[in-house]
């Protein structure tokens, strides 16, 4: 008798599309409502990517939602100016455990507040792994909500953002971050 791979048990995602100041965003959570995936509708492919990445290949269903979800209710807030609600949003996320933990401590950044890739590395406790830092904010699947768009260069510039930068410059500037050119260039941090 051949020993037979016990595949894991498929993960159903409610997707909520959101319309906002910058696009719609897709919303997937789980039936417990934590956001699983966040994403801009016109980079679906990097959601799906991202889906393949974390839960492995055909292991998640998407269906639509019943019901407005407490992750697409506090976006919307966020949009209309609320910027404090995505503190309460349930996350649940793959990933390895330092992207985890590079996820989580993008959580403890402020709305109006931006930070360093640098600095968020010694966030951390990994003032070395500067790049490393950069490909897990890169990698994040729940955009907005963990905060990814608050990591900016260490010369306060706009650097890399899964929904471009024009979306990234409107995050910050939507949250009251003074951005490099209207500080003369001098680092926010």
């Amino acid at each position: 008798m051949t020993a037979r791979r016990l595949r894991a048990p498929r993960l159903e995602l409610r997707l909520e599309r959101v319309p906002s100041p910058i696009g719609v965003v897709l919303v997937l959570t789980d039936a417990d409502g934590r956001a699983r995936a966040i994403e801009f509708e016109d980079h679906e492919d990097r959601l799906h990517r991202l889906l393949r990445r974390y839960y492995g290949e055909g292991r998640v269903a998407v269906v639509g939602a019943e019901a407005p979800s407490p992750a697409r209710r506090a976006l919307e807030a966020y949009f209309a100016g609320e910027l404090s609600t995505l503190n309460g949003v349930a996350v649940e996320t793959g990933g390895t455990e330092f992207q985890r933990k590079v996820w989580a401590a993008l959580r403890r950044i402020p709305p109006g507040r931006a930070i360093s890739y640098g600095a968020l590395a010694v966030e951390i406790g990994c003032p070395s792994a500067v790049r490393a830092v950069g490909h897990a904010n890169g990698a994040n699947p729940v955009a907005i909500v963990v905060p990814c768009h608050r990591v900016i260069g260490s010369d306060a510039s706009l650097t890399g953002y899964g929904g471009g930068l024009p979306r990234k410059r409107w995050l910050l500037e939507h949250e009251g971050v003074r951005l490099a050119e209207a500080s003369g260039g001098r680092p926010l941090l």
